[in-house]
């Protein structure tokens, strides 16, 4: 079983090649997290990178897993570019469980947190056929069980990155606002977030909740440019999804 975190569908592609390549079953993250997984003998976790770290809601919900030690566990980040201490501090979570990731491996995707500096993640769609073939070789490692680390050993980008005041002062600046004069309260942005932080208010706008983990897919989403980082709304040629993923 494949279980996914996404926000703007890179990881949720990756989780459904992998699945397609291996036969195995697809499951968000979320939906995981509290079930008995104990029968399943294979494991992965396909995830993103936010500031060289793993998203605080990817570590909540693996805490809170229930997975057979003797499972064949993968990791695949996706990231714009580098991974940070992701991986590391994941296999750490999961070693205090007593599970052994068996590998780990990383897949460069468009980066959809450039739009906040001014760039546009759809101009990085080169990457989904440049790392095509590293895919395939991360699917067929996995079906060969292989037993590999990649891009798992830690950082100091991703140490400092990971100190609670800094990480939360960094969540702070990326969270979303909804700028209430442009929602309509389509609920778009609602069933995009991944951990069901959004709602619509008693006047149909939508609402972000606390738990906020800055993946963007809610900013990226919004037709109407209501959802905004910094006050500034993102222009519809800077807003971004994975062109091969399957809403789930």
């Amino acid at each position: 079983m494949i279980l996914y975190f996404t926000g703007t569908g890179n990881s949720l592609a990756v989780a459904q090649k992998l699945a397609s390549a291996t036969g195995d079953s697809l499951m968000p993250l979320a939906e995981a997290a509290g079930k008995d997984l104990s029968d399943e003998e294979c494991i992965g976790l396909v995830y993103p990178c936010y500031d060289f770290n793993t998203p605080p809601a990817v570590r909540d919900l693996v805490a809170r897993l229930h997975l057979n030690a003797k499972a064949y566990l993968f990791i695949v980040v996706t990231c714009g570019a580098q991974t940070g201490n992701s991986i590391w501090s994941v296999r750490q979570l999961l070693r205090k469980q007593g599970v052994r990731v068996a590998y780990c491996h990383k897949i460069r995707m468009p980066d959809n947190c450039a739009t906040l500096f001014g760039r546009n993640p759809n101009d990085q769609l080169w990457k989904l056929e440049k790392y095509a073939p590293r895919l395939e070789q991360i699917a067929a490692d996995i079906k060969a069980r292989r037993r590999c680390h990649h891009f798992g050993t830690p950082g100091l980008a991703g140490w400092l990155t990971g100190i609670p005041a800094l990480e939360h002062k960094i969540l702070g600046a990326f969270k979303p606002v909804v700028n209430a004069d442009l929602c309509v309260g389509c609920g778009l942005c609602v069933k995009t977030c991944p951990i069901s932080n959004i709602t619509l208010d008693d006047l149909s706008h939508a609402a972000i909740g606390t738990a906020c983990t800055a993946c963007l897919g809610c900013l990226h989403a919004c037709p109407h440019q209501a959802i905004q980082v910094g006050g500034k709304p993102v222009p519809k040629e800077r807003q971004y999804r994975h062109p091969e993923s399957i809403n789930r």
